[in-house]
């Protein structure tokens, strides 16, 4: 995998969940600069995605390939899911959502390098 894009998608969505942690804070619901935000960093998780695919294909695929590609499946259903979810409860929970699904996908990206990296060379 591509570190670069790997620490795109980590910052991205970890500035996406500060920003819907402040708005939680300050009591504020999801409204459609939530919705643009999040298309951005799915945009970058797809463009993962893609990656990821194409270096299977050249590369050849993880020992876990079952694993990785359940996580990176994961990386892309869990924001659009919380993004549903944020926008049906119009209350600041609704923002703590967007936090929390966006707080995952760092974690994701993270697991998907170790088992991409653990490959046999």
């Amino acid at each position: 995998m591509i570190a670069a894009i790997d620490y795109a998608v980590i910052v991205a969505s970890l500035a996406y969940a500060g920003w819907a942690a402040v708005a939680a804070l300050l009591n504020r619901p999801p409204r459609e600069p939530f919705v643009i935000g999040a298309g951005v960093v799915e945009a970058l998780i797809l463009l993962q995605v893609v990656v990821a695919i194409v270096m299977m294909a050249v590369e050849g695929t993880p020992e876990s390939t079952a694993t990785f590609v359940g996580y990176l499946l994961m990386t892309v259903i869990i924001l659009p899911l919380g993004l549903f979810w944020a926008l049906a409860e119009k209350s600041r929970w609704g923002t703590a959502v967007l936090m929390v699904a966006a707080l995952v996908i760092p974690v994701l990206v993270v697991r998907l390098q170790q088992i991409w990296v653990a490959t046999p060379s």
